[in-house]
Protein backbone atom coordinates (compact mmCIF):
# COMPACT_ATOMS: atom_id res chain seq x y z
CA UNK A 1 0.00 0.00 0.00
CA UNK A 2 1.59 3.75 -1.09
CA UNK A 3 1.34 6.38 1.60
CA UNK A 4 1.62 9.83 0.54
CA UNK A 5 5.28 11.22 0.80
CA UNK A 6 6.69 8.52 3.02
CA UNK A 7 6.89 5.35 0.51
CA UNK A 8 6.12 2.02 1.15
CA UNK A 9 4.69 0.65 4.39
CA UNK A 10 4.16 -2.98 5.16
CA UNK A 11 0.28 -4.24 4.78
CA UNK A 12 0.55 -5.46 8.39
CA UNK A 13 1.50 -1.72 9.82
CA UNK A 14 -1.53 0.25 11.41
CA UNK A 15 -2.89 2.60 9.18
CA UNK A 16 -5.22 4.47 11.17
CA UNK A 17 -4.61 8.03 12.18
CA UNK A 18 -5.43 7.74 15.96
CA UNK A 19 -2.69 5.26 15.73
CA UNK A 20 0.03 7.18 13.89
CA UNK A 21 -0.85 10.12 15.90
CA UNK A 22 -0.29 7.70 19.15
CA UNK A 23 3.26 7.00 18.15
CA UNK A 24 5.04 9.67 16.07
CA UNK A 25 8.26 8.06 14.83
CA UNK A 26 11.84 9.54 13.89
CA UNK A 27 11.07 8.97 10.36
CA UNK A 28 8.47 11.32 10.42
CA UNK A 29 10.66 13.89 12.37
CA UNK A 30 13.15 13.42 9.54
CA UNK A 31 12.65 16.94 8.42
CA UNK A 32 12.73 18.93 11.84
CA UNK A 33 16.44 19.74 13.15
CA UNK A 34 17.56 18.45 16.07
CA UNK A 35 17.46 21.43 18.41
CA UNK A 36 13.84 21.66 17.53
CA UNK A 37 13.14 17.59 19.13
CA UNK A 38 12.20 18.86 22.83
CA UNK A 39 9.43 18.53 24.93
CA UNK A 40 7.74 21.73 23.32
CA UNK A 41 6.88 20.06 19.86
CA UNK A 42 4.15 18.16 20.17
CA UNK A 43 1.23 16.41 16.90
CA UNK A 44 -2.11 17.72 17.30
CA UNK A 45 -4.94 17.48 15.14
CA UNK A 46 -6.31 20.45 14.62
CA UNK A 47 -9.31 22.32 13.15
CA UNK A 48 -8.26 23.02 9.05
CA UNK A 49 -10.08 26.00 9.78
CA UNK A 50 -7.21 27.31 12.47
CA UNK A 51 -5.06 26.40 9.99
CA UNK A 52 -3.80 29.07 6.85
CA UNK A 53 -0.98 28.50 4.42
CA UNK A 54 2.35 30.77 4.67
CA UNK A 55 1.84 33.79 1.78
CA UNK A 56 5.44 34.31 1.77
CA UNK A 57 6.39 30.44 1.23
CA UNK A 58 8.26 30.56 -1.83
CA UNK A 59 6.61 27.45 -3.31
CA UNK A 60 3.32 28.37 -5.01
CA UNK A 61 0.34 25.81 -4.96
CA UNK A 62 -2.42 28.33 -6.74
CA UNK A 63 -2.10 30.15 -9.75
CA UNK A 64 -1.03 33.46 -9.30
CA UNK A 65 -4.34 35.28 -8.91
CA UNK A 66 -6.26 32.59 -6.99
CA UNK A 67 -3.09 32.39 -4.41
CA UNK A 68 -3.18 36.66 -4.19
CA UNK A 69 -7.06 36.21 -3.66
CA UNK A 70 -6.85 34.19 -1.06
CA UNK A 71 -4.34 35.29 1.37
CA UNK A 72 -6.18 39.11 0.95
CA UNK A 73 -9.35 37.18 2.03
CA UNK A 74 -11.29 37.67 -1.16
CA UNK A 75 -11.95 33.66 -1.40
CA UNK A 76 -12.23 30.95 1.43
CA UNK A 77 -10.15 28.07 0.87
CA UNK A 78 -13.11 26.29 -0.37
CA UNK A 79 -13.54 29.07 -3.23
CA UNK A 80 -9.96 29.72 -3.78
CA UNK A 81 -9.90 25.49 -4.78
CA UNK A 82 -13.46 26.03 -6.70
CA UNK A 83 -11.50 28.64 -8.84
CA UNK A 84 -9.16 26.39 -9.63
CA UNK A 85 -11.69 23.38 -10.34
CA UNK A 86 -13.13 25.89 -12.95
CA UNK A 87 -9.50 26.98 -14.80
CA UNK A 88 -9.02 23.45 -15.08
CA UNK A 89 -12.58 22.25 -16.02
CA UNK A 90 -12.13 25.15 -19.13
CA UNK A 91 -8.63 24.16 -19.86
CA UNK A 92 -9.74 20.23 -20.21
CA UNK A 93 -12.52 20.82 -22.07
CA UNK A 94 -10.98 22.72 -25.11
CA UNK A 95 -8.17 19.83 -25.07
CA UNK A 96 -11.21 17.42 -25.20
CA UNK A 97 -11.40 16.38 -21.50
CA UNK A 98 -14.41 17.30 -20.12
CA UNK A 99 -15.19 16.71 -16.41
CA UNK A 100 -17.50 17.46 -13.82
CA UNK A 101 -16.57 15.45 -11.02
CA UNK A 102 -12.32 15.63 -9.67
CA UNK A 103 -12.16 11.83 -9.34
CA UNK A 104 -13.23 11.55 -13.30
CA UNK A 105 -9.09 13.31 -13.55
CA UNK A 106 -7.75 10.35 -11.57
CA UNK A 107 -6.01 7.65 -14.43
CA UNK A 108 -8.38 5.69 -16.06
CA UNK A 109 -6.95 2.30 -16.84
CA UNK A 110 -9.37 1.91 -19.79
CA UNK A 111 -7.87 4.83 -21.69
CA UNK A 112 -6.01 4.37 -24.96
CA UNK A 113 -2.92 4.86 -24.49
CA UNK A 114 -2.54 8.55 -26.55
CA UNK A 115 -5.02 9.62 -24.19
CA UNK A 116 -3.23 8.75 -20.65
CA UNK A 117 0.04 10.64 -22.35
CA UNK A 118 -1.86 13.00 -23.17
CA UNK A 119 -0.04 16.64 -22.10
CA UNK A 120 -1.73 18.03 -19.16
CA UNK A 121 -1.64 22.29 -18.56
CA UNK A 122 0.25 23.20 -15.51
CA UNK A 123 -3.38 23.81 -14.00
CA UNK A 124 -4.68 20.54 -14.87
CA UNK A 125 -1.27 18.89 -13.53
CA UNK A 126 -1.97 20.56 -10.09
CA UNK A 127 -5.39 19.43 -9.69
CA UNK A 128 -4.44 15.93 -10.87
CA UNK A 129 -1.79 15.60 -8.24
CA UNK A 130 -3.95 17.17 -5.32
CA UNK A 131 -6.75 15.13 -6.27
CA UNK A 132 -4.24 12.08 -6.16
CA UNK A 133 -3.49 12.94 -2.67
CA UNK A 134 -6.43 13.58 -1.71
CA UNK A 135 -7.32 10.45 -2.48
CA UNK A 136 -4.36 8.65 -0.45
CA UNK A 137 -5.22 10.44 2.36
CA UNK A 138 -8.58 9.29 2.26
CA UNK A 139 -7.06 5.84 1.81
CA UNK A 140 -4.42 5.39 3.92
CA UNK A 141 -4.77 8.69 6.13
CA UNK A 142 -2.51 11.99 6.74
CA UNK A 143 0.92 9.41 7.44
CA UNK A 144 2.98 12.73 7.20
CA UNK A 145 2.02 15.08 9.52
CA UNK A 146 2.16 19.08 8.01
CA UNK A 147 4.68 21.41 10.06
CA UNK A 148 2.76 24.48 11.43
CA UNK A 149 3.71 27.54 13.77
CA UNK A 150 1.65 28.75 16.59
CA UNK A 151 1.11 32.19 15.80
CA UNK A 152 -2.54 32.43 17.88
CA UNK A 153 -3.57 35.75 19.42
CA UNK A 154 -5.03 35.80 23.00
CA UNK A 155 -7.95 33.34 22.84
CA UNK A 156 -8.05 33.13 18.57
CA UNK A 157 -5.97 30.05 17.93
CA UNK A 158 -4.20 30.14 14.76
CA UNK A 159 -1.49 28.60 12.72
CA UNK A 160 0.83 29.10 9.99
CA UNK A 161 1.92 26.41 7.72
CA UNK A 162 5.78 25.62 7.45
CA UNK A 163 5.44 22.60 5.52
CA UNK A 164 3.13 20.33 3.92
CA UNK A 165 0.81 22.73 1.69
CA UNK A 166 -0.13 20.41 -0.58
CA UNK A 167 -1.30 18.02 1.78
CA UNK A 168 -3.78 21.36 3.28
CA UNK A 169 -5.16 21.69 -0.01
CA UNK A 170 -5.69 18.18 -0.84
CA UNK A 171 -7.47 17.66 2.69
CA UNK A 172 -9.87 20.89 1.92
CA UNK A 173 -10.46 18.92 -1.37
CA UNK A 174 -11.24 15.84 -0.18
CA UNK A 175 -13.61 17.72 2.37
CA UNK A 176 -15.55 19.75 0.03
CA UNK A 177 -14.94 18.16 -3.41
CA UNK A 178 -15.00 14.41 -3.25
CA UNK A 179 -17.90 12.28 -2.51
CA UNK A 180 -18.81 10.51 0.43
CA UNK A 181 -16.04 11.99 2.56
CA UNK A 182 -16.14 10.31 6.61
CA UNK A 183 -14.04 13.18 8.12
CA UNK A 184 -14.22 15.18 11.12
CA UNK A 185 -12.50 18.34 9.60
CA UNK A 186 -9.46 17.70 11.50
CA UNK A 187 -6.12 17.66 10.35
CA UNK A 188 -2.13 16.43 11.95
CA UNK A 189 0.33 18.77 12.46
CA UNK A 190 3.66 19.13 14.40
CA UNK A 191 2.98 22.28 16.19
CA UNK A 192 6.08 24.48 16.60
CA UNK A 193 6.18 27.31 19.04
CA UNK A 194 6.34 30.89 17.39
CA UNK A 195 9.70 31.89 18.84
CA UNK A 196 11.27 28.47 17.19
CA UNK A 197 10.33 28.63 13.56
CA UNK A 198 12.72 28.46 10.53
CA UNK A 199 12.82 29.82 7.21
CA UNK A 200 15.91 27.24 6.82
CA UNK A 201 13.37 24.27 7.54
CA UNK A 202 11.16 25.17 5.50
CA UNK A 203 13.84 25.89 2.88
CA UNK A 204 15.01 22.33 3.58
CA UNK A 205 11.73 20.74 2.84
CA UNK A 206 10.72 22.67 -0.19
CA UNK A 207 14.25 21.56 -1.87
CA UNK A 208 13.72 18.35 -0.72
CA UNK A 209 10.64 17.77 -2.42
CA UNK A 210 10.38 17.36 -6.12
CA UNK A 211 8.03 20.14 -8.56
CA UNK A 212 10.52 23.41 -7.01
CA UNK A 213 10.75 25.51 -9.85
CA UNK A 214 13.40 27.90 -10.89
CA UNK A 215 11.11 30.65 -9.45
CA UNK A 216 10.42 29.05 -6.78
CA UNK A 217 13.89 28.67 -5.82
CA UNK A 218 15.01 32.25 -6.30
CA UNK A 219 11.66 33.74 -4.36
CA UNK A 220 13.56 30.64 -1.76
CA UNK A 221 16.98 32.21 -1.82
CA UNK A 222 15.58 35.54 -1.61
CA UNK A 223 13.54 34.72 1.67
CA UNK A 224 16.52 33.25 3.12
CA UNK A 225 19.19 36.00 2.46
CA UNK A 226 15.90 38.72 3.76
CA UNK A 227 15.65 36.99 6.90
CA UNK A 228 19.59 36.54 7.79
CA UNK A 229 20.19 40.36 6.56
CA UNK A 230 17.36 41.49 9.34
CA UNK A 231 14.51 42.54 6.87
CA UNK A 232 11.06 42.15 8.30
CA UNK A 233 8.65 39.47 6.68
CA UNK A 234 5.19 40.48 6.46
CA UNK A 235 2.32 38.13 7.56
CA UNK A 236 0.38 38.75 4.05
CA UNK A 237 1.03 37.67 -0.08
CA UNK A 238 3.62 39.98 -1.37
CA UNK A 239 4.50 40.78 -4.86
CA UNK A 240 8.05 39.69 -6.50
CA UNK A 241 9.62 43.34 -5.69
CA UNK A 242 9.84 41.83 -1.99
CA UNK A 243 11.95 39.41 -2.95
CA UNK A 244 13.77 41.70 -5.84
CA UNK A 245 15.10 43.51 -2.43
CA UNK A 246 17.40 40.63 -2.18
CA UNK A 247 19.35 41.70 -5.52
CA UNK A 248 20.88 44.18 -3.30
CA UNK A 249 22.17 41.16 -1.02
CA UNK A 250 24.58 38.82 -0.95
CA UNK A 251 26.67 36.35 0.78
CA UNK A 252 29.56 37.81 1.78
CA UNK A 253 27.25 40.03 3.86
CA UNK A 254 26.29 37.42 6.37
CA UNK A 255 29.66 34.46 6.00
CA UNK A 256 28.28 32.99 9.26
CA UNK A 257 25.15 32.00 7.48
CA UNK A 258 26.74 31.20 4.05
CA UNK A 259 27.11 27.28 4.45
CA UNK A 260 23.27 26.88 6.32
CA UNK A 261 21.85 29.05 3.25
CA UNK A 262 23.72 26.80 0.77
CA UNK A 263 22.95 23.58 2.47
CA UNK A 264 19.11 24.84 2.65
CA UNK A 265 19.02 25.27 -1.41
CA UNK A 266 19.92 21.86 -1.69
CA UNK A 267 23.40 22.18 -1.45
CA UNK A 268 24.12 24.66 -4.33
CA UNK A 269 27.53 26.52 -5.20
CA UNK A 270 27.99 30.08 -4.30
CA UNK A 271 27.80 30.18 -8.26
CA UNK A 272 24.56 28.27 -8.68
CA UNK A 273 23.09 30.44 -5.53
CA UNK A 274 23.95 33.89 -7.44
CA UNK A 275 22.47 32.62 -10.90
CA UNK A 276 19.03 31.10 -9.10
CA UNK A 277 18.99 34.60 -7.48
CA UNK A 278 19.55 36.92 -10.07
CA UNK A 279 16.46 35.43 -11.83
CA UNK A 280 14.63 37.56 -9.79
CA UNK A 281 15.22 40.36 -12.74
CA UNK A 282 12.71 39.08 -15.16
CA UNK A 283 9.50 40.86 -15.26
CA UNK A 284 6.43 39.82 -13.26
CA UNK A 285 4.39 38.67 -16.41
CA UNK A 286 7.75 36.41 -17.33
CA UNK A 287 8.11 35.20 -13.83
CA UNK A 288 4.98 33.93 -13.08
CA UNK A 289 4.85 32.41 -16.71
CA UNK A 290 8.00 30.53 -16.26
CA UNK A 291 7.31 29.35 -12.44
CA UNK A 292 3.79 28.18 -14.14
CA UNK A 293 5.30 25.96 -16.62
CA UNK A 294 8.16 25.00 -14.36
CA UNK A 295 11.23 26.62 -17.07
CA UNK A 296 14.73 25.39 -15.85
CA UNK A 297 16.77 27.84 -14.91
CA UNK A 298 19.39 27.45 -17.55
CA UNK A 299 17.01 28.63 -19.98
CA UNK A 300 15.65 31.78 -18.28
CA UNK A 301 19.40 33.28 -17.58
CA UNK A 302 20.05 34.15 -21.21
CA UNK A 303 16.91 35.77 -21.19
CA UNK A 304 18.27 38.86 -18.45
CA UNK A 305 20.57 40.53 -21.23
CA UNK A 306 16.92 41.23 -23.29
CA UNK A 307 15.07 44.47 -22.08
CA UNK A 308 12.18 43.46 -19.91
CA UNK A 309 9.37 44.07 -22.09
CA UNK A 310 10.44 41.13 -24.21
CA UNK A 311 10.94 38.76 -21.31
CA UNK A 312 7.35 37.06 -21.40
CA UNK A 313 7.25 36.53 -24.69
CA UNK A 314 10.47 35.14 -25.14
CA UNK A 315 9.12 32.95 -22.10
CA UNK A 316 5.66 32.35 -23.94
CA UNK A 317 8.15 30.94 -26.85
CA UNK A 318 10.17 28.48 -24.44
CA UNK A 319 6.85 26.73 -23.25
CA UNK A 320 4.94 26.88 -26.72
CA UNK A 321 8.57 25.78 -29.14
CA UNK A 322 10.08 23.44 -26.20
CA UNK A 323 13.15 25.41 -26.85
CA UNK A 324 16.68 24.06 -24.86
CA UNK A 325 18.90 26.46 -23.61
CA UNK A 326 20.93 26.47 -26.68
CA UNK A 327 17.70 27.71 -28.58
CA UNK A 328 17.07 30.24 -26.10
CA UNK A 329 20.62 31.73 -26.12
CA UNK A 330 20.82 32.07 -29.55
CA UNK A 331 17.40 33.56 -29.85
CA UNK A 332 18.60 36.31 -27.46
CA UNK A 333 22.07 36.82 -29.52
CA UNK A 334 19.94 37.08 -32.39
CA UNK A 335 17.69 39.50 -31.23
CA UNK A 336 20.02 41.85 -29.53
CA UNK A 337 18.70 45.50 -30.62
CA UNK A 338 20.59 49.00 -30.72
CA UNK A 339 18.41 51.80 -29.96
CA UNK A 340 17.73 53.28 -33.31
CA UNK A 341 16.35 49.67 -34.35
CA UNK A 342 13.63 49.73 -31.10
CA UNK A 343 12.86 52.93 -31.65
CA UNK A 344 11.95 52.01 -35.01
CA UNK A 345 10.01 48.82 -33.54
CA UNK A 346 7.94 51.16 -31.62
CA UNK A 347 6.35 52.51 -34.54
CA UNK A 348 5.11 49.08 -35.55
CA UNK A 349 2.18 46.95 -33.83
CA UNK A 350 4.07 44.50 -31.07
CA UNK A 351 1.73 41.16 -32.62
CA UNK A 352 4.06 41.82 -35.55
CA UNK A 353 7.16 42.46 -33.91
CA UNK A 354 6.02 38.71 -32.36
CA UNK A 355 5.98 36.85 -35.98
CA UNK A 356 8.91 38.65 -37.19
CA UNK A 357 10.94 37.29 -34.78
CA UNK A 358 9.56 33.93 -34.56
CA UNK A 359 11.13 34.23 -38.52
CA UNK A 360 14.91 34.59 -37.09
CA UNK A 361 14.27 31.44 -35.22
CA UNK A 362 12.46 28.91 -37.65
CA UNK A 363 15.03 26.03 -37.72
CA UNK A 364 14.33 25.45 -34.30
CA UNK A 365 11.13 24.24 -34.71
CA UNK A 366 9.20 21.51 -37.18
CA UNK A 367 5.79 22.10 -39.09
CA UNK A 368 4.66 19.27 -36.92
CA UNK A 369 5.41 21.66 -33.56
CA UNK A 370 3.79 23.93 -35.09
CA UNK A 371 0.52 22.11 -35.55
CA UNK A 372 0.58 20.36 -32.39
CA UNK A 373 1.31 23.70 -30.19
CA UNK A 374 -1.79 24.92 -32.29
CA UNK A 375 -3.92 22.24 -31.57
CA UNK A 376 -2.95 22.56 -27.98
CA UNK A 377 -3.86 26.48 -28.06
CA UNK A 378 -7.11 25.91 -29.45
CA UNK A 379 -8.20 22.68 -29.31
CA UNK A 380 -9.58 22.05 -31.92
CA UNK A 381 -7.58 20.62 -34.74
CA UNK A 382 -10.39 23.08 -37.46
CA UNK A 383 -9.90 25.76 -35.69
CA UNK A 384 -5.84 25.62 -35.96
CA UNK A 385 -6.39 24.91 -39.29
CA UNK A 386 -8.30 28.00 -39.97
CA UNK A 387 -5.44 30.10 -38.11
CA UNK A 388 -2.43 28.93 -40.16
CA UNK A 389 -4.60 29.52 -43.17
CA UNK A 390 -4.76 33.05 -42.25
CA UNK A 391 -1.49 33.16 -41.58
CA UNK A 392 -0.75 31.77 -44.64
CA UNK A 393 -2.99 34.73 -46.44
CA UNK A 394 -1.05 37.70 -44.60
CA UNK A 395 2.39 35.86 -45.37
CA UNK A 396 1.66 35.85 -49.00
CA UNK A 397 0.86 39.09 -48.94
CA UNK A 398 3.96 40.12 -47.12
CA UNK A 399 5.88 37.89 -49.81
CA UNK A 400 4.28 40.65 -52.43
CA UNK A 401 4.93 43.29 -50.86
CA UNK A 402 8.73 42.50 -50.45
CA UNK A 403 8.64 41.13 -54.35
CA UNK A 404 7.90 44.94 -55.32
CA UNK A 405 10.46 46.22 -52.96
Amino acid sequence: MMTNNKGMVHKNQPTRIDELLNSVTEDMMTHVPQQFRDDALRVERLLLEVVRPDPVQPRRVLPEHLHFDFHAGRRTPTQALRGLVQIVQISARQRGRPFTNVLELLPNPDAEEDDANAALSPEEQLLHDLVNLAVTIRDDGQVNPLTVVNVSHGVVQQFRIETGERRYWATWLLRDFIPNYAGDGMIPCIVIPAERSSVFRQARENTARSGLSAVALARQAALLLLTVHGFEIPAGAVTHDFYRQALNLDLRGKREYTEMILSAMGGVSRGQFSHIKLLLKLSDDALELADRHGVEEGKLRHLLEMPPEYHAELVRQIVDFNLSAKQVRELCEDNEMNEESEQAFEKLPASAIKIAKLTQIVSTFTANDIASALIRQEGDADIAFARLQALQRIVSDALKFLSAK
